[in-house]
């Protein structure tokens, strides 16, 4: 997908949130989908304390380069933008391991699921280990 041209990275995009309205296994399906997001360490233009920094979903896949943050956001989004989870709790929590001093950015489901905190799978929240705490907390919302 992330080869495509703009055009048909939108219209993958919009493929994917159509497939997760009937999917048996929502969360994989959008974890398969933005493993191989095109990674830059750190996205100067864009500040996760600062909302209005943020650019809309659209053209952040025209961007087509993703940091940690802005690729939760995208899984956020992708969730966020269907029928099915319309009305459902989405957060991006950014984390910090003290133990490690590790950064994470993942996506909540209803306060149950985390996404984004390994490439493989979704976990439950509560397996996060507890020398995590959160540094910032974003509900997703529908953007302008």
């Amino acid at each position: 997908m992330f080869k495509l041209s703009v055009d048909d990275r939108l219209s993958s995009w919009a493929a994917l949130r159509a497939q997760l309205e009937t999917c048996e296994e929502p969360f994989q399906l959008v974890i398969d989908f933005w493993r191989d997001a095109p990674f830059v360490p750190y996205n100067r233009h864009i500040d996760p304390f600062n909302k209005s920094s943020w650019p809309s979903p659209w053209e952040i896949i025209v961007e087509n380069q993703y940091d940690d943050f802005t690729k939760s956001l995208m899984i956020a989004y992708s969730l966020k933008f269907t029928q099915r989870y319309k009305d459902t709790d989405i957060e991006v929590r950014s984390l910090i391991d003290k133990t490690k001093s590790t950064y994470y950015n993942i996506v909540c489901v209803d306060s149950l699921w985390a996404i984004n905190y390994n490439d493989n799978n979704a976990v439950l929240l509560e397996n996060i280990p507890d020398s995590f705490f959160i540094e910032n907390l974003i509900k997703v919302t529908p953007t302008r």
